[in-house]
Order: structure tokens, then C-alpha cells, then sequence
């Protein structure tokens, strides 16, 4: 069956998405399954389904049964001599035999059956069958000449050869919309092939839309990332170039100012190198930003909780680390932009509830933020763009060592919870 065979659909990259069509193939045609399952299409000429083995004998039996009908019929036709009879009953015995061709030829068959309908009654019965799947497996255009020289053919036929027992006048209204509903059967069950192979693709392009955004939301996210860590580090190297410019410009200081003064350059270069091996493999965007201005950290979480009530929110803070100052700036600066998204999250999506923001942990076993919130009380309208946040969070959280996990809670609520490393 050649690729025009259901609705020209449009070239997807094979391997784009997984088949649609995974359990009960055999229900399906085989000629659907090639278009929506991409291993198939690979494979080349589809193969036959349970479907279709049980479809192509219905079709050969209902051939045969209007075939022998028509014989009974041509036995009491006194316009037909009995020679004529038996060609004809040879012409439909291989026409009948035909539509087991139906499927890989079924432009061709209904081009071979249109002239010997003509001439065979007992042909009959495989010619409409050749026409119904011309519509269903060929464009428009060939049903429309094909279909069309039938019709066109019809009171010919029965000019020919008129039935003993209908009248002229009958039998050829009668046989024209019994072959034009036929060629509708079949553009039916095209059109409807074509909507599911539509779906596919509409399918397959959201999916690669949705993993563009979140690729995209990913990449925006190292950037900021970079663009904070270039800014902490630059913060540090300055640091350490005032009080090393110092030493070089006193170095008649005191021993112990001399002291602390190195001591601050020792840390202040071991912060530096450990923000500078976060920054490496980070794409740093090129775009201009404000450098210099402080960033947040774990000691600010107070700040931010008050900042939260005073916009209306209800926060409960549960801080559990005794010594906040402690915390490493970069995880504290994770656990603060993690604790922002989680309650910008809450406010959105649960206006109204009452917020509860946990954060514990201790070094050498790390630090865990928690925000979870209660479901919402009435109906929250959707928000444009929800997800590419806790996308950004997760990446953030990995780069920093740690891990992050977010969905629904059993209570229906939500939930954001993060561990980062605190050595």
C-alpha cells in the first residue's frame, strides 16, 4: 500500500514520541497502524491484522453470496442465453477471487472491475466492494473518475441487460445511490483515518513543544544560575583584592592585623575557587545585568516570610538550623529561591491557605527545604506557564548537588521538597 494510502499526513521524525498504539493491535487496520505507529512505517508494506484477515473474508463471502444470487438470478433471465450465463459465472468466480487483491491494488482493481460489472451481473458484488476501497484507501480525485465512469455506466448496463423482474425505471435510481453510498461508506472511513492520524500529529507536536519549553526553561535557568554566581564570585575576588592590596600598601601593620588580614584571603579565595568549579559547565547568558547586587541566602528567610505576610499571605516558618550564618552562600542562596518559588507557587495556585515553609538540616548531613501548602478553597483559575518554574528549581537544585521533588500530597495539597548538600 503505497504512503498516500491514509490522508498524505505530514513527515514526523521517526522516534519522536512512542507508538500510540500499543495493546489490541490486532483490532486495528493495518493500514492505520502504519501511519500511527513509527516502527511500522519503518517496516515498510504493512502486514494484514486479525482485523483485517476477518474484514477481507467478510468482504469475499458477501462477494460470493451476491454472486450466486445473481447466477440464481440469471437462470430465470429469459434475455440471457445460457453461454452467456456461464462466461458470466467464470468472470464473477475471478472477480470474487480479486478482492483478496483489494488492499495492495485497489486502484487497479476497481479499474479492472468497472468494465466487467458491465458485462457480469455475478461480477457485481466485487465491484462495489473494489469501489468502497478505492474510497477508503485513495484520494478524492480517483474515487471521483472512477465512481463517477460507474454511475455513468449504470443505465447502460441495464439498458443491456434489464432485470425480468424490476422495472427499467427502478433499477436505475436504485443502483445509483446504492453505488454513490457505497463511495460515501468509504470516504467516511477515510475521513475518519485521517482524523486519527491528525491527532497523532497534533500529539507528537504538543509533546515536542512541551520538551522545547522545558528545555528552554532548563537553559534559562543556568543562566540565571550563572549570572548569580558570577556575581558572588566577582564579589569574593573583589574582597580579596582590597585586603590583599592592603598587605601591599601597609606592610608595616601589626602582626596580628597582618594575620587576619591573610586569613581573610585564604577563605576568601577557598570560597572563590568552590563558586568557580559551580560556574564551570553553566552557559552564562550574554545579555547585560546589574552585577554586584547582594544575593539572598539562607539568613534572609525571615526577611522573605515577612515580606510574604505583608503581601496577605498566611506562612508558618519552621527553621530548624542553629546556625543559619553557617550554611555555605551558595546552598543557602538555593534554599532561599527555593522557598520564593515554593510560596510565589502557593499564592498562585492556593490563594487563601496557610502556607507552612520547613527548613532543618545540619552539616555533614545536609539541609531539606520543605514548602507545602493545603488544596485550595473554590475554584482557582488556570495560570498561563505553570511548571516552567519548578522546572527551573530542579535544575538548580541538581547543579547545586542536591535533588528536588514536587506534586500533590495525599490531602490533595501541594508540595516542594529539596535536599542540598551542607558539607
Amino acid at each position: 500500500m503505497s504512503g498516500d494510502d491514509v490522508g498524505h499526513a505530514s513527515p514526523v521524525p521517526v522516534g519522536a514520541t512512542p507508538a500510540l498504539v500499543t495493546g489490541r493491535r490486532w483490532f486495528f487496520p493495518s493500514a492505520l497502524l502504519h501511519e500511527l505507529d513509527p516502527d511500522a512505517a519503518r517496516a515498510g508494506r504493512p502486514r494484514r491484522t486479525a482485523r483485517d484477515w476477518a474484514v477481507d473474508f467478510s468482504c469475499f463471502l458477501l462477494a460470493v453470496i451476491v454472486g450466486a444470487t445473481a447466477m440464481e438470478a440469471l437462470a430465470d433471465n429469459p434475455h440471457v442465453p445460457p453461454g452467456l450465463a456461464a462466461v458470466d459465472q467464470v468472470i464473477g468466480a475471478l472477480a470474487c477471487a480479486a478482492v483478496w487483491l483489494r488492499r495492495r491494488w485497489p486502484l487497479g482493481l476497481a479499474v479492472a472491475m468497472t468494465p466487467l460489472s458491465l458485462v457480469s451481473d455475478t461480477s457485481g458484488g466485487a465491484g462495489l466492494i473494489a469501489l468502497f476501497t478505492l474510497a477508503v484507501h485513495r484520494p478524492f480525485r480517483y474515487v471521483a473518475w472512477v465512481g463517477g465512469i460507474n454511475v455513468a455506466l449504470v443505465p447502460l448496463y441495464y439498458w443491456v441487460r434489464p432485470d425480468a423482474d424490476i422495472p427499467y425505471l427502478v433499477s436505475v435510481p436504485f443502483a445509483v445511490v446504492l453505488t454513490v453510498a457505497i463511495v460515501g461508506w468509504g470516504m467516511f472511513v477515510r475521513a475518519k483515518r485521517q482524523l486519527m492520524v491528525s491527532l497523532r500529529d497534533r500529539a507528537r507536536r504538543a509533546e515536542t513543544e512541551a520538551r522545547l519549553r522545558a528545555e528552554q526553561a532548563q537553559r534559562l535557568a543556568r543562566e540565571a544560575i550563572a549570572r548569580e554566581m558570577h556575581d558572588v564570585l566577582a564579589h569574593r575576588l573583589t574582597l580579596l583584592s582590597v585586603h590583599a592590596g592592603a598587605l601591599e600598601f601597609r606592610p608595616d601593620a601589626p602582626p596580628a592585623q597582618t594575620a587576619r588580614a591573610a586569613g581573610v584571603i585564604r577563605e576568601s579565595a577557598h570560597e572563590a575557587l568552590q563558586d568557580l568549579r559551580e560556574i564551570i559547565g553553566v552557559l552564562r547568558a550574554g545579555e547585560p545585568d546589574d552585577t554586584g547586587r547582594p544575593q539572598p541566602t539562607l539568613a534572609a528567610m525571615d526577611t522573605l516570610v515577612a515580606e510574604s505576610r505583608e503581601a496577605g499571605m498566611k506562612v508558618a516558618l519552621d527553621q530548624r538550623v542553629e546556625e543559619p550564618a553557617a550554611v555555605p552562600s551558595s546552598v543557602g542562596r538555593t534554599a532561599y529561591r527555593i522557598a520564593q518559588e515554593g510560596l510565589t507557587n502557593a499564592r498562585k495556585h492556593a490563594p487563601g491557605t496557610e502556607v507552612t515553609v520547613t527548613v532543618t538540616g545540619a552539616p555533614g548531613t545536609g539541609l531539606t527545604v520543605r514548602v507545602h501548602n493545603p488544596p485550595p478553597v473554590g475554584e482557582v483559575p488556570h495560570v498561563p506557564g505553570s511548571g516552567q518554574g519548578l522546572i527551573g528549581l530542579t535544575e538548580r537544585a541538581t547543579l547545586a548537588g542536591g535533588r528536588l521533588e514536587h506534586g500533590h500530597t495525599p490531602g490533595g495539597g501541594f508540595e516542594v521538597r529539596a535536599w542540598l548538600p551542607w558539607q
